[in-house]
């Protein structure tokens, strides 16, 4: 094989949304495949049909165009290695299969589930140090086993000897084959396992480097001794690390949702979600944590992959995506919240904002959020009809009711007399009239805050004031009076 033309995979299954975990792993391909000049492949492995959950194929593509993972072939790119799609591939891999039974490298097994579900009991009962087929049809030659009923077919292992592997990521790694039973390649109904049909794709499509999440390394020896039964050269292995929780556990969704899409959602850029997952047991330097895209793809080193689980950390998530917030103009984020609220409107909004507005609120909120999702709650005061408060939430302290009514009052005054209702003329007034009243700035903003937006914390007053205009928020200071009366 050619290792100077490199071609790698991401192998999705259909049985679900994309996590984490899977996407870790179709990023990092990526990046090798980008900084080389190389191709990236996705083809599905669809033959364990009992697990395929309609439509996850497309929830996969979402997920990769979101991270703008492009691939070359495969998901409807077609090229000469196709198809890439498992389930119309069965000729390929029973041919292969076929070609492992006349040469006595595997056999046809007719033992039924009953018999192998009582030697698992009688094996576990018994504390033995293989926990597995116990070769049972082994022996029948090819003509014997030429009989009708269902049968599986299953793969000689060596009774001795190592199976010997240099990982990118593991170093030299070495198997007891006598620790690996006969495992099946075909299973009764015609359909590969995973362990034949990735070895066989991996050749067929000319696969330079294999990388993979470290629950497979048990697979190891049986993928190896495949190769070597079909005297194919082996591509190169590299054997992610897992993603664990902050605790150290296993990560669920109690740690933070765990599909991509769902991050999707929930507000996160997609540029601070590439940056997060690739630092998901790699690193540039043990250090830098904010990476363009461009430089990981430019400085991607398969050999700084490391092998410790890697921390998923969504502390460090909302930090790193307030980061690209707060670093990308006021302009990119309107147009980023003009899209996201296009496809997930929020429900405390009695109406859609325009173009201008978000372009306006945008402003407000760069500074306060750390997911786009917050945004709606700071600025939902200016898309509401109605504005909910307690009226005593309007009274601050050493202020009643009447006092308060006299303040807003002047309040009312006052913006109806600014000549441009802007941000800083709005505040120049505020802040004299808090003067000749004889009231504590932070009593008269505080009442016209909750009067406003309805919340004790809002974004900057002045600017917000500014976002409402003029008349909407007279209309709001008359709203308030009536509630103290």
């Amino acid at each position: 094989m050619d290792f100077s033309k490199i071609r790698v995979r991401y192998a999705p299954s259909p049985t679900g949304e994309p996590h984490v975990g899977n996407i870790r792993t179709a990023l990092f391909d990526w990046l090798i495949a980008r900084n080389s000049s190389g191709q990236f492949i996705v083809r599905v492995e669809d033959t364990d049909q009992a697990r395929k959950v309609e439509g996850a194929i497309d929830l996969q593509k979402a997920s990769l165009k979101w991270l703008g993972l492009d691939w070359d072939e495969g998901l409807g790119l077609e090229g000469k290695y196709g198809p890439y799609i498992q389930s119309e591939r069965l000729t390929l891999y029973t041919d292969v299969a076929e070609r492992l039974l006349q040469s006595g490298k595997a056999y046809k097994c007719f033992c039924n589930a009953q018999r192998l579900s009582k030697l698992r009991e009688k094996q576990l009962d018994s504390k033995a140090t293989l926990v597995g087929y116990d070769g049972h049809c082994r022996s029948l030659k090819l003509d014997e086993s030429d009989i009708s009923g269902s049968f599986v077919v299953r793969f000689k292992m060596p009774d001795a000897g190592l199976s010997e592997l240099d990982d990118l990521v593991r170093g030299h790694l070495e198997f007891d084959n006598s620790l690996s039973d006969d495992f099946i390649i075909l299973k009764s109904d015609g359909y590969p396992t995973y362990h034949l049909a990735s070895v066989v794709d991996d050749h067929y499509m000319d696969i330079s480097h294999v990388l993979r999440g470290e629950e497979w390394m048990s697979s190891v020896p049986r993928h190896v001794q495949l190769y070597l039964a079909l005297e194919w050269e082996m591509p190169l292995f590299a054997h992610l690390p897992t993603i664990l929780a902050p605790d150290k556990s296993k990560l669920s969704k109690r740690h933070g949702a765990t599909s991509v899409l769902e991050y999707k959602k929930a507000g996160y850029l997609p540029e601070a979600m590439f940056n997060f997952l690739s630092l998901l047991g790699w690193s540039l330097d043990g250090d830098t944590e904010i990476i363009s895209k461009e430089d990981l793809v430019s400085k991607f080193d398969p050999s700084r992959i490391s092998s410790a689980s890697a921390i998923f950390d969504i502390e460090k998530l909302n930090w790193m995506n307030g980061h690209y917030i707060r670093s990308m103009s006021s302009l990119e984020l309107s147009q980023i919240l003009r899209s996201y609220w296009a496809e997930f409107p929020p429900e405390i909004f009695d109406r859609t904002p325009s173009s201008n507005e978000v372009d306006e609120v945008s402003k407000l909120v760069q500074e306060r959020i750390k997911v786009l999702s917050e945004a709606a709650g700071l600025v939902a005061f200016v898309f509401k009809n109605e504005i909910t408060y307690e009226p005593n939430e309007l009274i601050q302290k050493n202020m009643d009711a009447e006092s308060t009514t006299r303040m807003l009052d002047r309040v009312n005054e006052s913006v109806s007399k600014i000549e441009t209702f802007c941000s800083r003329a709005i505040e120049v007034e505020l802040r004299s009239l808090a003067d000749s009243i004889d009231v504590k700035v932070g009593t008269l903003l505080g009442t016209i805050r909750v009067a406003t937006s309805g919340q004790k914390v809002s974004p900057p007053l002045f600017d917000s004031l500014e976002v409402l205009g003029r008349n909407r928020v007279l209309e709001l200071l008359h709203v308030a009076k009536s509630k103290l009366a």
